[in-house]
């Protein structure tokens, strides 16, 4: 027997004119080179209309791929509606790749035009000789003096002779690929990554579920996460569901630029990676910030002493959420719980650091590397977070990387190493590449990071395995210090004593100036294990394995 519901498709379309329909007066404000420019819903509406006439005048396949390079700005959102809901697929530029990756993905997808912002031609310009399926280049005019390469074309100019699209957008087969977007290729070429209108809109509604950001249009929402990355954690998409005004931060993602974003049009819900978060720290107790209901973070663990710094400086602790390209991004949210209510403020601090438990539809499991066995929820046995669900990747564009990632059984071997309590709330260890084995024993790296961070004089650090000619390997402490403060390897060794077991404590710590960074703001461990590779202790320590 067949349920008797509409069959009507999970798609785009939908989002758009739910928005256009609802709410017309909401605002779209983006920063500027040159100031801040205020659009409503509905004027934006008309422009994303005329986008798609420009799109069949561009002629641009009936499902081509649709680049974009561009800042968080409303234009770029125009682009998020335009492509998916005439049936071709956006796929957004990381331009913070370097340009060997950029003409790589660029032509593995086979963009067939490319919108750039005007400030970042200097980036994409050099390239262009090199993008063969490329057609046109797009200007998107941001306030930035920078020259306009011949024959590119002008984003406004093109709109202003198109005419708008009259009709409803339909899209008729919700599987029909919407966006896509790579992975950062931290080893070997970045892999595609194709979401569909289904898995899009059903991931975007989380960001609308009581447990998790709760969107709503009472809402004013400025996603820090770069609208290339992931799409910006379906923030937009979301954002458009539930009618939120929308604060764009445009090219200016300094510390004190975000920070003025939020003071000023008094943002309620905000999201980006720990890196951004660290940086504004110290400006957060001279702004009003009093408007902030939600700091969601993630994109790797967050610090449990940066977490509770927010709590201490404006009254509200971090959301953390874990997830990668191939969820989407969402996979878990550690909102608090009814079974949290009776702990000490220390210990829900701690579990705030955990990445939470799994959002409805998405099922997460913990798989034992070696054996291959479903680990317990016990909060002891630790295993790789293995993910299945709607908008849960089931393969890469063209197949590539073969079946190494996907389990017979079809679930994504996301290669985040962790443990999880009897309610489901994950906490990661480690990346399975990132894992360190020392005597038969495993050390997490994420774990040992967290708690050097908890220093007070310690703005980052990260941990990385180095060769041990007795113990295969030891974790190595690389470390930055807070301007202003000075801090020894022993202090940093001595802090540590109490908190982590003995044979977890570092054989060495190096001070750096920064943590190198991938380009979404993770830190590159890659970049340090290359600088450190020869690296040798200078003489036995007293906290080896036992």
């Amino acid at each position: 027997m067949l349920g008797l519901m509409q069959d009507r498709p999970l798609a785009l379309p939908h989002v758009f004119h739910r928005a256009e329909q609802y709410f017309g007066h909401k605002r779209l404000i983006t920063a500027t080179a040159t100031g801040e420019t205020t659009t409503t819903l509905a004027e934006w509406a008309v422009r994303v209309r005329r986008l798609a006439t420009v799109l069949d005048t561009l002629g641009v396949s009936a499902d081509g791929r649709v680049g974009t390079f561009c800042w968080n700005t409303a234009r770029h959102l125009e682009l998020y509606v335009a492509a998916p809901c005439t049936g071709r697929v956006l796929h957004t530029l990381n331009i913070r790749l370097f340009p060997e990756q950029l003409v790589y993905i660029a032509g593995h997808a086979e963009d067939e035009v490319v919108f750039v912002d005007r400030s970042l031609i200097p980036l994409l310009e050099p390239l262009a000789d090199k993008l063969a399926t490329v057609r046109h280049y797009i200007v998107i005019d941001d306030g930035a003096d920078v020259p306009i390469p011949e024959g590119w074309l002008d984003y406004e100019e093109l709109l202003a002779a198109a005419d708008p699209f009259d009709g409803t957008f339909v899209i008729e087969d919700e599987n029909t690929a919407a966006a896509m977007c790579y992975t950062s290729g931290t080893t070997g070429n970045p892999k595609g990554v194709v979401y569909s209108h289904r898995s899009t809109v059903l991931h975007s509604l989380i960001s609308l579920v009581a447990d998790g950001a709760a969107l709503s249009e009472r809402d004013v929402v400025l996603p820090v996460v770069p609208m290339f990355h992931a799409n910006a954690w379906g923030l937009p998409y979301g954002c458009l569901l539930a009618g939120t005004d929308i604060v764009f931060p445009g090219p200016n993602m300094t510390p004190q630029g975000i920070v003025g974003l939020l003071e000023r049009h008094r943002v309620t819900v905000t999201g980006g990676v720990p890196t951004i978060w660290m940086g504004m720290l110290p400006l957060l107790r001279e702004h009003d910030l009093s408007a902030l209901r939600v700091v969601l973070c993630g994109g790797s663990a967050v610090p449990r002493s940066l977490s509770e710094a927010y709590r201490e400086a404006i009254g509200i602790p971090m959301l953390h959420a874990w997830g990668m390209t191939e969820t989407s991004p969402i996979a878990t949210m550690s909102t608090p719980r009814s079974h949290h209510d009776a702990l000490t403020e220390d210990e829900r601090a701690d579990i705030r650091a955990r990445q939470g438990q799994a959002v409805p539809l998405v099922d997460i499991r913990l798989v034992d590397p070696d054996s291959g066995e479903t680990q317990p929820w016990d909060d002891v046995a630790t295993g790789e977070i293995q993910a299945a669900g709607p908008w849960i990747a089931k393969e890469y564009y063209r197949g590539e990387g073969g079946g190494a990632q996907f389990t017979e059984d079809g679930w994504l071997r996301t290669g985040d190493v962790g443990t999880g309590d009897r309610y489901g709330f994950v906490r990661l260890v480690d990346r399975t590449k990132d894992l360190i084995k020392s005597g038969g024993e495993w050390i997490g790296s994420v774990e040992l990071e967290n708690e050097i961070m908890a220093h007070p004089k310690v703005a980052e650090a990260a941990v990385i395995a180095i060769p041990s000619e007795k113990w295969v390997e030891r974790p190595l402490a690389c470390v930055v210090v807070k301007p202003g403060e000075t801090v020894t390897g022993e202090e940093i060794i001595e802090f540590l004593t109490p908190r982590v077991a003995k044979w977890w404590l570092p054989d060495a710590v190096e001070f750096i100036d920064e943590v190198p960074k991938t380009s979404v703001g993770k830190f590159s461990k890659k970049t340090l294990r290359e600088k450190f590779g020869g690296y040798q202790v200078a003489g036995p320590t007293s906290h080896e394995p036992a």
